[in-house]
């Protein structure tokens, strides 16, 4: 792609996101996550594969779908009540509508169909934006309105965590495994929402931090299914070791950084007396974890064949930048002692 067509389309991104972020007026935040869905749809079909194509055109058709719902419910607010103002939102049928429409934009369950398939037909990069970028305003916006219709909360929240820990179970491709991550992350998010809107945000940085590396150590490896795990360690030896932590992390276990989130919002959830949604979120993870086990599996405890071609790469130089992979790394797994630090900067 020309530089300058992709500084355009990357301004353009970053600018959806900022207006989103800065208005509290509900067109304003409809354009800018407009120019965020429009900026991302030449980026993901830039390869011209038909898979690429097939996902953009699903992509494009759901946050549509999304954005006009969203339209839809903040004119229904301007109606009912006569305030577009985002902190402004007292009726329940309109939050309702933008929480379901919020839902279907990032891919919680049971509006996540689409998710797995669309980061199945992107390259690793475009797919690690739409992973990490794209959920940042629609997680602004849930933050904003804070939604107090627990039950729909939770459902979602329990849906997605069950979803995204069952969905991954039976993939051998990557970038569904990790599209199921997301799902299940975003559960754990969407679960702790209306209690605590500052421990949404940590785990939603934290989500950021450890998925990072995650897909930049499969960008480096070239790997795109389970199979081509098992060559990882002539190319990489060092870093291939050090995956199966960053793989744990995210499954949420400690001493690594990925067990904070998850730490937290269970006693969250215990002190609002759902002790029986923290349990069933607290087995529902037992499922992620176990396809993060079965990658590291066959990262590290697989043996290639060993011939020439499979033992030179380590020895050749590589051309992709390895400086944000070991500070993203470092920071996945070495975080947990900071926890008490992050608790009492976001209790300011």
């Amino acid at each position: 792609m020309n530089p300058y067509i992709l500084a355009t389309l990357l301004f353009g991104l970053g600018l959806g996101t900022t207006i989103t972020f800065a208005s509290s007026h509900w067109i304003l935040t409809w354009m800018g996550l407009e120019m965020n869905t429009l900026a991302i749809i030449p980026l993901m079909a830039q390869h011209h594969h038909p898979r690429a194509v097939e996902a953009t055109t699903k992509y494009f058709l759901t946050q549509a779908t999304g954005a006009a719902v969203l339209l839809f419910a903040s004119t229904t607010n301007a109606w009912l009540t006569g305030q577009w103002d985002i902190q402004q939102m007292s009726h329940p049928l309109p939050v309702t509508l933008i929480t379901l429409a919020l839902a279907l934009k990032v891919g919680l369950a049971p509006l996540h169909s689409w998710l797995p398939e669309v980061l199945q037909g992107l390259n690793l990069t475009t797919g690690l934006i739409l992973s990490t970028w794209q959920k940042l305003a629609p997680f602004a916006l849930l933050l904003q309105i804070q939604p107090a219709n627990s039950t729909l909360l939770i459902a979602l929240g329990l849906a997605s965590t069950l979803v995204g820990g069952w969905g991954g179970l039976n993939q051998t491709q990557l970038r569904k495994i990790l599209a199921y991550s997301s799902i299940a992350h975003l559960g754990w998010m969407i679960l702790i929402v209306q209690f605590s809107s500052s421990l949404t945000f940590l785990t939603l940085v934290t989500y950021l931090v450890m998925t990072f590396p995650t897909f930049l150590v499969f960008k480096l490896s070239n790997s795109t299914n389970i199979n081509t795990l098992a060559t990882s360690w002539p190319k990489a030896p060092t870093l291939t070791s050090l995956t199966p932590l960053v793989l744990l992390s995210l499954g949420g276990l400690p001493p690594l950084t990925g067990f904070v989130p998850k730490w937290l919002i269970l006693q969250e959830l215990t002190k609002q007396d759902l002790t029986t949604t923290a349990t069933l979120a607290a087995l529902t993870a037992l499922l992620s974890l176990y396809f993060y086990l079965r990658l590291s599996y066959a990262m590290t405890l697989t043996m290639p064949p060993n011939n020439t071609a499979g033992t030179t790469p380590w020895r050749l130089p590589s051309s992709q930048l390895t400086l944000p992979l070991a500070i993203s790394t470092t920071a996945t797994l070495l975080l947990l002692p900071l926890t008490p630090a992050a608790i009492t900067l976001l209790a300011l």
